[in-house]
């Protein structure tokens, strides 16, 4: 049988930063980033958070004080702590800084081109 991981087409990122969720009712929860691609992330919380699979929400990371990348996201699984997120659609700027932190982590320019084929037409 196929692992999950082994479908896997965007490579994972090992990332930790605080971020913040927010959902559609303004409610704000922070969490704690534990790796990002250009396809989702994943997020640890202290308690559980206000969301069932399925439900969308936007994860804003700051990277320094003035670079944010807001992320419209989907809960995809819940497994406290832990929390995967499906990534939607991105700003252009929000999209040019992950795809620069994914790039600089990758090491490999090839590698991203692909991902970003994927995320493309996946």
């Amino acid at each position: 049988m196929e692992h999950p991981a082994d479908r896997r087409r965007f490579t994972r990122i090992p990332f930790d930063a605080e971020c913040e969720m927010h959902t559609t009712d303004g409610r704000a929860t922070v969490l704690r980033l534990a790796d990002i691609s250009l396809h989702g992330a994943l997020a640890e919380a202290d308690k559980p958070l206000p969301l069932n699979v399925g439900d969308v929400a936007e994860l804003q990371i700051y990277l320094t004080n003035d670079i944010l990348i807001r992320m419209p996201v989907r809960l995809v699984h819940a497994e406290p702590p832990g929390y995967g997120f499906r990534t939607g659609k991105m700003d252009l700027d929000s999209i040019s800084h992950l795809r620069r932190l994914v790039e600089l982590n990758l090491g490999d320019e090839t590698l991203l081109e692909r991902e970003l084929d994927q995320l493309v037409s996946g």
